[in-house]
């Protein structure tokens, strides 16, 4: 199963999260990805010990750089670069996420990687886009995807400070856009003969990401409101708890189509003839009484209890808030492919799957993340037989 990028040779020169990322997408779906590092190591090995795992290993690491082949060179030396250079060659793609300033210092830049190797695929993910004031400023996701593109300020009630971000997402979401565009560039270098530089930012990435809102405020001058759980104006799409706690959402995004099922379920068929909740208006302006008799309902049961009675509603769309332990444990995400599993030597170790499968040129995962310069002797002796020592 070696996947739809068998015999795509790819080049990383990636740091932390976003850059190996789009790497390791790649690599998880068929591609040759060297890894080019420092002597002292890509900082995103630091992260078990950032993390204070004491089991000798580094989760994320795993998760974005498995079936690589990681290779030591000094890109500040002659030779270092010269041997970089030499990889590129040979590539039909190269990943960065150096910051612009860096790779033109090295010589490394777009125009001078395309100089010497026109049918190359330069692949570029930044913090604020390539140009502007902000061209090489050091952008984390937590500064440019989460932060200063809205999503953090979207997310936050009125009167609450600002939800903090899970690790890797704004990186994450930027690597999978990255490798769509360079999948989409091998296809126009098929047709044209000629590589091209495709970049993405992370502040691009998070903009996107909540464009809903922005295209709503672009197009209207108007903002669209953060939601208060206690007035949602269709009550139909909000969080409740069950009787033993455990919360779960229900998505009645239509509303005629959906509250009559939300009627039925929670046994008050009268509702559906009250005036207070006659339509979707009358229901927006008593929200509130709404929304507080409904989490009277949801108290008197457990959710095991509620899930039989919603699933007798076939148009009562709902699901429950789960814990990263009830997602591993749920059926239904490993029969949806959540977990794959990595060889690492004579056994496997289960990891999160990245999310695309190929029906036809299915992939999977050929070894765990690389020990740091593990293939700098294989990958230099296979440079040696190509270009001479």
């Amino acid at each position: 199963m070696a996947g739809p990028m068998e015999g795509v040779k790819v080049v990383e020169l990636g740091v932390w999260v976003a850059g190996p990322a789009a790497g390791g997408i790649l690599a998880d779906w068929g591609a040759d990805v060297v890894k080019i590092e420092p002597p002292t190591g890509d900082p995103g090995r630091m992260f078990g010990r950032m993390l204070g795992c004491d089991l000798g290993v580094n989760p994320p690491f795993e998760m974005d750089n498995r079936s690589k082949r990681s290779v030591v060179l000094d890109l500040t030396t002659p030779s270092g670069l010269r041997a970089a250079f030499q990889l590129l060659s040979g590539a039909d793609v190269f990943v960065t996420n150096v910051r612009p300033g860096a790779l033109r210092r090295l010589g490394l830049d777009y125009e001078s990687v395309a100089e010497r190797y026109p049918r190359l695929i330069y692949g570029l993910i930044t913090g604020y886009g390539e140009t502007g004031p902000d061209a090489d400023r050091a952008a984390y996701d937590v500064a440019a995807f989460w932060s200063r593109a809205g999503v953090a300020h979207l997310l936050t009630r009125p009167g609450d400070t600002p939800p903090f971000q899970r690790g890797g997402m704004g990186d994450h979401s930027a690597g999978m856009t990255l490798t769509a565009a360079i999948c989409a560039a091998l296809v126009a270098r098929a047709r044209t003969g000629t590589g091209q530089q495709v970049s993405t930012s992370l502040y691009r990435q998070g903009a996107y990401t909540v464009s809903f809102d922005l295209n709503t405020y672009l197009l209207t001058g108007q903002p669209i409101a953060v939601g208060q759980r206690e007035s949602m104006g269709n009550p139909c799409m909000n969080n409740y708890t069950a009787g033993d706690g455990r919360r779960f959402w229900i998505v009645g995004l239509e509303a005629d189509r959906h509250w009559p099922a939300l009627c039925r379920a929670i046994g008050r068929p009268e509702w559906l003839t009250d005036p207070r909740f006659a339509d979707a208006r009358a229901r927006a302006q008593n929200a509130a009484a709404l929304i507080g008799g409904l989490d009277e309902i949801f108290a008197t049961r457990p959710l095991d209890e509620w899930a039989k009675v919603f699933a007798s509603e076939p148009d009562f769309f709902w699901s429950p808030i789960n814990t990263l332990e009830d997602v591993v444990a749920d059926e239904q995400f490993h029969a949806a492919g959540g977990i794959v599993d990595v060889p690492d030597g004579d056994s496997v170790i289960p990891m999160a799957a990245t999310p695309a499968d190929f029906h036809g040129t299915p992939w999977a995962p050929r070894s765990a993340a690389p020990l740091l310069g593990q293939h700098t002797d294989e990958v230099l002796a296979e440079l040696e037989a190509r270009h001479g020592p």
